[in-house]
């Protein structure tokens, strides 16, 4: 058999590289990743992505740091403070008391145990002043057991941490895009082959590429695409716990695809608003809080929304989460990520993904969405603009009779 051909840079296999969704952010901290041996040739650590993603970032493979020439630069700086990102007593929420002063922070990179056993083995590296932090949502870290929900993958830390000491947390999440990349490939891995030992193609009958549905090419239809976030608390969150908790839409974007006419609002969230929605959602915590209210938000959408529009999301959750509220939603409605993976006869990736293999991500963006990231509509915008693109390809590339 021969061997796949490696990405020089991100040591992934061609097909599966995430180069393209790397961004390169410079940071005041210097990190210093110590990474347990058995982690190095994990395909899918996060400790080597980091280090693509920061300029000012070293990582170092081995067990003993203590006696090396590295250990003794790092702890004889005087202008920058050494401090261990690792739990223990007497840490330092470093998230919610971020330190004023540059330091010099050390991250351990492994699974739980070797993360354990890596300061345990360097008594200098224990010695250090501690910081830790709470995480605000569960890790997005759906391909790798953790031992805890509450527990993050190095770069989903280094994300938080980072954005929390240098003042801005949004800085450092265009880091999470290669991350998601990454997983989203390995679930559609999944999905195509029965098992990661035998590898065997599933047998998966290849249909000829049939009409779309009537909903998306009748003329007595407009098609309107959607995009929205949600306020959500880690699962395992007081706040989620409540009883009565549900996620609640605070975004809710719309572009009607035959007239050009948009829909973008932000409404505040009847229960508590969770820390880590501005920070996935891309919008302030300022602009979620003082939204609009959830039946002004209902009626603007009512007044928008109309009987023959055609819904056209990317998956499911979003709008069965708008219609559980009470939102106004037409019976007619089409999952757009499963009717591309229908018609590319198996796993597309992410919206992000298929919008570029389908030479969408050049297209000059809709004067809406520019409007809408101006006032601060974030991710939302962003995916709603690359999913009218999408939709638009399935329309205009189908070669089936378009029926009326």
């Amino acid at each position: 058999m021969t061997a796949r051909a490696l990405c020089a840079r991100c040591r992934r296999p061609e097909p599966v590289c995430y180069c393209t969704h790397l961004s390169t952010i410079p940071s005041a901290t210097r990190v210093v990743v110590l990474q347990h041996p058995r982690e190095e040739d994990r395909p899918i650590g996060t400790a080597h992505m980091a280090s693509l993603c920061l300029p000012n970032s070293e990582l170092h493979v081995g067990l003993a740091f203590d006696d090396t020439p590295l250990m003794a630069r790092l702890l004889s700086d005087p202008q920058r403070k050494a401090v261990l990102l690792y739990p223990g007593e007497g840490a330092l929420d470093i998230v919610a008391h971020p330190p004023k002063e540059p330091l010099t922070m050390i991250v351990v990179d492994g699974t739980w145990a070797q993360a354990k056993k890596l300061v345990k083995l360097n008594p200098r590296l224990a010695a250090l002043p501690r910081v830790s932090f709470v995480p605000p949502t569960p890790s997005e870290y759906r391909i790798r057991r953790e031992p805890k929900d509450t527990y993050l993958s190095t770069l989903e830390s280094l994300v938080l941490v980072l954005g929390a000491l240098e003042g801005d947390p949004h800085k450092f999440a265009p880091m999470l895009a290669p991350f998601r990349a990454m997983i989203d490939r390995q679930l559609d891995c999944e999905e195509t082959f029965q098992g990661s030992r035998t590898r065997k193609r599933r047998k998966v009958k290849r249909p000829e590429r049939s009409s779309l549905p009537d909903a998306l090419t009748s003329s007595a239809h407009t098609r309107v695409c959607v995009s929205g976030e949600a306020n959500a608390w880690a699962y395992a969150s007081p706040e989620r716990k409540r009883e009565g908790y549900r996620d609640e839409v605070v975004v809710w974007t719309a572009l009607r695809l035959e007239t050009g006419e948009s829909f973008q609002m932000i409404a505040a969230p009847v229960g508590a608003p969770s820390v880590g929605t501005p920070f996935h959602a891309e919008i302030s915590m300022a602009s979620m809080i003082n939204g609009a209210t959830r039946s002004e938000l209902l009626s603007a959408w009512s007044a928008f929304v109309r009987p023959t529009d055609v819904l056209c999301s990317w998956g499911h959750h979003a709008p069965a989460l708008f219609l559980h509220e009470g939102a106004n939603l037409p019976d007619a409605r089409v999952d757009v990520r499963s009717l591309a993976r229908i018609l590319e006869h198996g796993a597309v990736g992410t919206l992000e993904d298929h919008a570029a293999r389908l030479g969408e991500h050049s297209t000059t963006p809709h004067l809406g969405f520019e409007q809408g990231l101006e006032q601060g509509f974030g991710r939302a915008a962003r995916r709603l603009e690359l999913l009218t693109r999408i939709t638009r390809h399935i329309i205009t590339t189908d070669p089936s009779p378009k029926r009326c």
